[in-house]
Order: structure tokens, then sequence, then C-alpha cells
């Protein structure tokens, strides 16, 4: 009982006051013996993360052994690690998150798994031109939220970050820094907290070209226009399109079909789509 009631202050703590937590390194067997480190946030608002066959071979599924992988809203890196270990060694994870205070965890994890795990971590935000943005939450620790541009703007919270964040136009960003890795490009994830379509419509002469698999967010308040607009935009590609529904869980995923726009996942409630 004391312990309940310890975990529920810190909770609230956490909520209210800004405090800068650490990190422990968990480590997880997977099959064949293979052992896979993991940096967990000591953030009291985060449920610890566990590396899971499951996950890992779900992501098999769509990233080849040395292929390139980007990461739009990567967060502490609780799936770019599974993604990472899913492209050996060999392969890069381009893992991009706006908020400093996970992509402190997410710079722990791209330095473990030496050898069987290749991270870049960037803090930037995707964007459809360079600007500058800054971080806002609901949570004083900053555990989850959004970007803003203006400072009185309060639709992510009230807790504000005052330092800014750089924007960049990912397709021209991966055009200019990555072109040698962009042939070998097999999945790009977004959860953008529901601007995943302005980041996709940065990447469209990727793919185009390349034609990658992506599997992207639908956020429960996208209006109508913009899930038409990202149907429209995999359409345009010769996508076919699935939704994954919530992609957090060890149950296996019930896939259903996206043919028409109508299909696409429904306002009040987050599920994630696969295009491929």
């Amino acid at each position: 009982m004391l312990s309940y009631f310890k975990k529920s202050f810190a909770r609230k703590r956490a909520r209210r006051i800004f405090q800068k937590y650490g990190y422990r390194v968990d480590k997880f067997r997977l099959k064949n013996n293979e052992e896979v480190e993991y940096a967990n946030w000591l953030n009291p608002l985060i449920t610890p993360k566990t590396i899971t066959q499951h996950e890992v071979d779900f992501f098999r599924q769509y990233i080849r052994e040395g292929s390139f992988v980007v990461d739009i809203g990567a967060n502490t890196g609780d799936l770019t690690v599974s993604m990472s270990i899913a492209a050996g060694g060999s392969g890069l994870v381009l893992a991009l998150d706006p908020n400093p205070h996970v992509y402190a965890i997410l710079e722990a994890n791209a330095k473990l798994n030496e050898g069987k795990a290749n991270i870049v971590p960037l803090q930037l935000a995707a964007s459809d031109k360079e600007t500058a943005f800054y971080y806002a939450s609901s949570e004083a620790s900053m555990s989850n939220g959004g970007l803003i541009q203006d400072l009185s703007d309060n639709r992510h919270g009230k807790y504000k970050l005052e330092d800014p964040i750089k924007g960049v136009h990912l397709g021209d960003y991966l055009l200019t820094h990555y072109a040698a890795w962009l042939p070998k490009l097999s999945l790009i994830k977004t959860d953008t907290e529901g601007l995943d379509f302005e980041v996709l419509k940065t990447l469209e002469v990727v793919l185009e070209k390349y034609h990658p698999v992506v599997i992207s967010e639908i956020f429960h308040d996208m209006s109508a226009e913009t899930r038409e607009g990202i149907f429209n935009l995999f359409k345009k590609y010769n996508y076919t399109i699935v939704n994954a529904g919530f992609m957090h869980t060890e149950e296996p995923l019930v896939i259903r079909p996206v043919n028409v726009k109508e299909d696409m996942p429904k306002a009040g409630v987050t599920e994630n789509i696969i295009a491929y």
C-alpha cells in the first residue's frame, strides 16, 4: 500500500512540477539467446518499455537487414530500438524527436547494442520548411506533448519550453544528408501528434522514387479533410493501405483494408495505418 501511494504521489508531482529524470538500462533476452539493451526513462508517468521478440519480428516483416529506416517522432526510442535490431548493425535508423527531455533518453538508446544496431538520433522537428518551433505539454515533466510556433498557443498544454527547436523540410534534409542511404530505404514511421500529413507531404519525392513501407499514426482529432488527404497521397503513389489499429500491444494486429477514404480510421480514436 505504501508503494502505491509513493508512486501515485510521484505521478502527481511529475504532472505539476518540472524535474529532470534519468534512466536505467534494462536487458532483454530474445530467441537465439540474443540480448538487447534498452534505456528506460525514470519519469513516473512513463510505463517501462519491454523489448520483445514479437515486436522485433513485426518490424522484420518490413525492414531488411542492412536497410535504411526513418523514425519520425521517435520519443525515447520505444520502437526505434526494435527497428534497429531488425535492420542490424549494417543498417541505419534515423530517429527524430524534438522534445529535448525524451531526446536525452533517445541518445542513450542510440549508444546501446553496439554491433547489433545503428541509430542516429536527431533533435529536429519535421516541417514543410526550415523554421523554429517550441515544445508544449500538459505535463510539467514533458513526457508527451506537441509543437507550437507561438508561446501563447495552449493547444498542447500550459507547460512550455522556451528554447526554440529547429524544424527542417524532411524530404530535402534526407536528399541532402542521406542520399547514399535512400536506395536502401525500407520503412518510414511517423508519429507526430496529428502533424503526420504535413510531414508526409514533404516526403512525396521519396515516396514516389523509393516506395518505402510507411507506418503512420492517424491522430484522434485529425479532421476528415486531413484523413482524406493522407488517403489520397498514398493512392497517388500506388500504395495499398491497411488499418493496423493500436500497435503498442502484444496482441496480434487486426488488419483491416482501407480501399476507400471512408475506410480510414475514424475520429475519436488514435490508430495506425500501414501503406506498402
